[in-house]
């Protein structure tokens, strides 16, 4: 293709170019392919866990301002308890007698999800890593703040389903919850083809491109 003044204009020569600035990073088929990251996607998935946190610690304190532990409350036919008890270990009362070494791991996972939702270009991980976060700075704030001592408090746990006294299954908190959920939200959008990053969601290669890849290796 020819100019006006003359020049020749291959196909391969952005017009951009041919008019004297350099080209536009932004308009790259490498950068097409990799969505932007969303400011208001890390802010969705910090307020959500600011939400969980918040309901969690709020629950927790009406728990210990209202419920005696030696006399579990019967709500929804039986088919939860409210019994309030003291977790020294991990979610569901698992691991007690190590609560500093789960408040470390809790304090690094929890500076971890806060940078991995600075990358978050989905919706649907802005609220799986909002809930993750969520329940895990709930409990992180249980042991850096309640007794017996600076990060060596013991998690409060209040919800006991069918059976009092954690007969039937662990006693657990909001905060246990909203992590519980948003790990299987995460499980869920790996396994459906719904990754955290564009390169995991590329697209299987078709049936025509599949039958050449075996001809090649036959």
């Amino acid at each position: 293709m020819q100019t006006a003044g003359g020049a020749t204009l291959s196909e391969d020569t952005q017009p951009e170019t041919a008019a004297g600035s350099g080209p536009d990073e932004t308009t790259t088929p490498e950068n097409r392919s990799k969505p932007p990251r969303r400011v208001g996607l890390t802010i969705a998935a910090l307020l959500i866990a600011a939400f969980a946190i918040g309901l969690d610690q709020w629950t927790k304190n009406l728990a210990e301002a209202n419920l005696d532990p030696a006399d579990p409350v019967r709500i929804l036919g039986g088919l939860v308890y409210l019994d309030l008890t003291w977790n020294s270990g991990a979610a569901f009362s698992l691991g007690t007698n190590y609560t500093w070494i789960f408040t470390i791991i809790a304090s690094a996972v929890v500076v971890f999800l806060i940078v991995l939702s600075t990358r978050i270009v989905y919706p649907a991980w802005a609220i799986a890593i909002g809930l993750v976060l969520g329940g895990a700075a709930g409990n992180l704030v249980d042991r850096y703040f309640r007794e017996p001592d600076f990060a060596r408090g013991h998690v409060v746990d209040f919800i006991s389903v069918f059976k009092p006294d954690a007969q039937a299954f662990p006693i657990f908190n909001i905060a246990d919850s909203a992590l519980c959920c948003g790990v299987v939200l995460i499980v869920l959008l790996e396994l459906t083809g719904h990754g955290f990053s564009p390169a995991s969601r590329k697209a299987a290669p078709s049936n025509g491109d599949q039958k050449q890849d075996e001809e090649a290796a036959a």
